[in-house]
């Protein structure tokens, strides 16, 4: 157990710590000189059942709060120190306030130097201590008055810390992955760099290969103290001195982490539920600008909130930092916001999301999505998100910012009824059964509507249908969607075109008759078809009655318009991949004249058919030459996508956007 004080200057914290474990905390020649912790001081304990308790001395002066808080956000358990004479001071208050506001639940006050004052004077100072607790974390806590320098009460308090010390670490902070907040770093002869701090979660070994973060210099565990004892390994509420190899003493700096690659993850932005404080002089406004104390780390940066109104003193409510630089931060980190001149704390907080995005932070959705991340457990968060969430939830960022091993991960999510949609290049993401039927549903229900408006078209291409019915379903994760559908024959497709099941249109019997006399027109110069005013010409048919026919034809998949007025059919844009892939397999690349002089047409058709490969995602262009990015695009891919001056289209698609699936792959637990 990690056991720290808190309390004013001159109360005697650094006496009390040297009366409990007989070690002066106090490591300065200027602290010694001045007779004041200036910095963070550590202590131990050993106990008869053999663990050890873990002290961090911190300083009292106000000039010193941010040492202080580099020292209180790792701490299992405070202690309160107030002096007898003085009585309650004002970094005594500010000291409770901040415990309070960083979630510390364990703790005890030690009233200090009884051997100064008449007992009328413990009795009252005891009712303010009393008083001063209600309503915080601490209420209720034991009192031990008590004297360091004669040692009355002293051993009645070590006793009650002992007790306290039996308590495991949470369950999920021993299980997750190695995470050591950097407070100290030197070189010792013999061991090298070594850094100091404490464990918020995880075990080390020695051997073990881990990161600094957030520079990301990678290191290796030479040797461990933990708890002030030579170890194989530590653990989560320990104080930890690793010996690293890999890296020097000027390399690192308070506040870095030393973790599993992992959670290697420095954020500059993050999104939180703030607290402030009954005391708070004004409402915390939009914007303001604050240091940010997140483990033993202090960085500048900004407030936004994301309520219409500022935070009222006593209040809380949603915010994304924002910081000047990237920190370490997880969900369920505590952190501390203090004003710009750092002379005033002004708000406690619980990071949410570690990676939070800059845009769309304050619409409903987010809002809920934050409001799920507040659930008391992992179980009841992830539940909660997978009912809002509307885009589902990325698995991977929830076990990260949770900081879950692969294993606990899937044991959680083995628990909790889900829809897992697997996306290759985007990870694995998860929604609630009944919201994915009811992502399903917008889909049918888009559909329906397209019929009913136009029901002489066939249907809706990928891209517009998602655009209607789920546009902030990830195109990936609708793929999915898709494929699932048409699993289950709720929907239909032919070519590019998605519709219901039962929706068809069909050709006339004129528009079979023109059709019958135009297809052999394409057939006969396949990759020369001529333009549609042309084979009106021939035909003696109006230019605008062939043109509907290609288009019907096109949406039906029998046709694909390359360019404006210029129809290719299906087997011709085949063979004309089929062609590129081949000219291409010679050398890895093929050249316009290249594609000209094989297929014989003139050089600005031949640049036109590869520049629709390159817009439908079979090839790219790369200089004067195109790659074949896509060899499985040669005809289900391949589709109407460009018009008359070769730009895109609305609802018009490249590549897969003609035929969702491929992409993603659907499971269900």
């Amino acid at each position: 157990m990690i056991i720290g004080t808190a309390g004013h200057i001159d109360h005697g914290k650094t006496a009390l710590i040297k009366a409990l474990t007989g070690t002066d905390a106090d490591r300065l020649k200027e602290e010694k000189e001045r007779g004041i912790t200036i910095d963070l001081g550590y202590a131990f304990y050993p106990l008869p059942h053999g663990a050890v308790l873990g002290f961090i001395d911190v300083p009292g002066h106000e000039r010193f709060v941010h040492n202080m808080l580099a020292g209180a956000t790792g701490i299992d358990f405070v202690l309160l120190v107030v002096a007898a004479d003085d009585g309650v001071m004002p970094q005594t208050r500010e000291h409770l306030e901040i415990i309070d506001l960083l979630g510390v639940k364990g703790g005890a006050v030690a009233l200090t130097k009884i051997d100064r004052v008449e007992s009328a004077r413990v009795a009252a100072v005891w009712a303010e201590i009393e008083a001063l607790l209600r309503g915080t974390a601490l209420a209720g806590s034991p009192v031990f008055a008590l004297s360091s320098t004669t040692g009355d009460g002293v051993p009645a308090l070590r006793a009650h810390l002992e007790v306290m010390a039996a308590s495991p670490p949470p369950v999920g902070a021993a299980d997750g992955c190695f995470r050591l907040a950097v407070d100290r770093c030197f070189t010792l002869t013999g061991s090298g760099t070594v850094v100091t701090g404490t464990v918020f979660s995880g075990s080390v070994g020695v051997g073990d290969h881990l990161l600094v973060s957030p520079p990301g210099w990678e290191v290796r565990v030479r040797s461990i103290h933990a708890q002030n004892r030579a170890a194989e390994r530590g653990m989560a509420g320990q104080r930890c001195a690793l010996s690293l190899a890999g890296v020097e003493k000027k390399d690192i700096a308070r506040g870095d982490w030393v973790l599993e690659p992992a959670v290697h993850a420095p954020t500059a932005r993050f999104d939180a539920s703030l607290k402030l404080p009954p005391s708070a002089a004004r409402a915390l406004r939009h914007w303001t600008p604050v240091h940010v104390h997140l483990g033993a780390a202090e960085a500048m940066g900004r407030v936004s909130l994301l309520q219409a109104t500022g935070i009222e003193p006593g209040g809380s409510g949603p915010a994304q930092i924002v910081l000047d630089r990237p920190i370490g931060a997880l969900r369920g980190d505590r952190f501390i916001l203090r004003d710009q001149s750092a002379q005033q704390t002004l708000a406690g907080g619980l990071v949410l999301d570690p990676f939070a995005p800059a845009r769309k932070a304050r619409t409903p959705a987010r809002l809920a999505v934050l409001a799920a991340l507040e659930g008391p457990t992992m179980f009841d968060a992830l539940q909660q998100l997978l009912s809002v969430a509307p885009a589902g939830v990325d698995l991977s960022w929830f076990a990260r910012s949770f900081n879950l091993r692969a294993e606990a991960a899937k044991t959680l999510y083995q628990e909790i009824p889900m829809v897992v949609v697997n996306v290759a290049g985007a990870g694995r993401f998860g929604f609630a059964p009944p919201r994915w039927e009811t992502t399903q549903q917008a889909v049918l229900a888009a559909l329906a509507a397209e019929h009913a408006r136009v029901p002489e078209v066939l249907g809706l291409e990928g891209r517009r249908l998602r655009r209607l019915a789920t546009p902030d379903l990830p195109w990936e994760m609708f793929t999915a969607l898709i494929d699932q559908l048409l699993a289950g024959q709720r929907v239909a497709r032919h070519g590019p075109w998605l519709h219901l099941p039962q929706h068809r249109i069909v050709l006339t019997g004129a528009e079979e008759k023109l059709w019958r006399a135009v297809a052999p027109l394409l057939r006969a110069m396949p990759f020369q078809p001529p333009w549609v005013r042309d084979m009106a010409r021939t035909l003696t048919a109006p230019e605008q009655q062939v043109r509907s026919l290609l288009q019907r034809v096109t949406m039906l998949g029998d046709t694909y318009e390359i360019m404006h007025d210029r129809f290719f059919t299906r087997e011709a844009i085949a063979e004309l991949a089929r062609i590129v892939s081949e000219l291409a397999a010679e050398k890895g690349e093929v050249t316009a004249a290249e594609f000209r002089d094989r297929i014989g047409t003139g050089r600005k058709l031949a640049i036109r058919i590869l520049e629709y490969f390159d817009k439908t995602g079979f090839s790219r262009r790369v200089g004067d030459a195109h790659r074949v990015r896509d060899p499985t695009l040669l005809v289900e891919g391949i589709k109407k996508n460009a018009d008359p001056d070769g730009g895109r289209r609305e609802g018009q698609v490249s590549g897969r956007d003609s035929h969702p699936g491929g992409a993603a792959r659907l499971q269900i637990w």
